[in-house]
């Protein structure tokens, strides 16, 4: 379905109102694909005909459904895996030893979509017993989608979710098998929890988190968005905290807000204020 520019650039306006989020004209291909559940459902014919009824007073449920569906929600258990096993294997032994007084960790999963991020940090956890055996652990998994956020929160995930990322012995272990797919158990998932927020917002939490997870999500913003959202997140880590990012996705030429761990991919931590001052 043959999408105008006009049509195109209301869409693309009313995403970034709501997220943050640049639909550019590289993803403009997938617009009409993406919204074909909105148009069956609410028996509109085209982009064109959408566009008109969003360029008016609209209707805060159709808003809600377009942003909803131009969301990108992928995700999947342990992604990027080389990246994502720094964590058990240099990250939380660092924190371990710094945190051994309060034993207490907070971490962050900043858009974390249908929340396998933070339910493979919990599974990174839950393999470890001993070493965690008397802490506080809090998982915090936050998105801008509703859904996804709903998604999350139940835990449950279709054959086809927990076979990306999840070995047999890890799918056994922390979830049950049910009639439409599977169940993570509250054993494994009860440090885990979830809500609805942006990064461009102020951190969901007064407390600074231990470990911020930030991956795939500034590579939707344009540099000034991505700037802001530099902003809230070295406000929600500890001074001596760590940032994550994606594969693709730096801090260099970005932000004076974080430095680049050199022997750890992706992984940052924040610039001191006196730097900053």
């Amino acid at each position: 379905m043959e999408v105008s520019s006009a049509s195109f650039q209301v869409i693309a306006d009313l995403l970034a109102e709501h997220t943050g989020q640049q639909l550019t004209d590289c993803r403009k291909w997938r617009v009409s694909t993406a919204l074909s559940r909105v148009f069956r459902e609410r028996g509109i014919s085209n982009v064109d005909q959408l566009a008109c009824m969003l360029a008016g007073p609209a209707d805060p449920g159709l808003v809600s459904d377009v942003v909803e569906a131009l969301l990108n929600n992928e995700t999947y258990f342990f992604r990027d895996k080389p990246t994502f096993d720094q964590i058990p294997l240099h990250i939380l032994p660092i924190l371990a030893e710094k945190r051994a007084l309060k034993k207490r960790l907070q971490i962050w999963s900043a858009g974390c979509s249908t929340g396998q991020e933070a339910h493979s940090l919990a599974i990174q956890f839950a393999e470890n017993p001993k070493l965690w055996d008397g802490w506080s652990i809090d998982i915090l998994g936050s998105d801008v989608s509703t859904q996804a956020i709903t998604t999350a929160r139940s835990g449950h995930y279709s054959q086809f979710e927990v076979q990306r990322g999840l070995s047999v012995k890890q799918m056994l272990e922390h979830f049950d098998e049910t009639a439409s797919g599977w169940q993570m158990r509250a054993s494994t998932r009860s440090i885990v929890r979830f809500q609805k927020h942006s990064v461009l917002e102020r951190p969901p939490s007064k407390q600074p988190f231990d470990l911020v997870l930030c991956r795939n999500v500034l590579l939707y913003f344009d540099p000034a968005t991505r700037a802001r959202a530099f902003e809230q997140l070295h406000r929600a880590v500890a001074p001596d905290g760590f940032l994550m990012l994606g594969a693709g996705e730096t801090v260099i030429g970005q932000t004076d807000r974080f430095q680049p761990q050199g022997e750890f991919a992706s992984l940052y931590t924040p610039q001191p204020q006196s730097v900053l001052a």
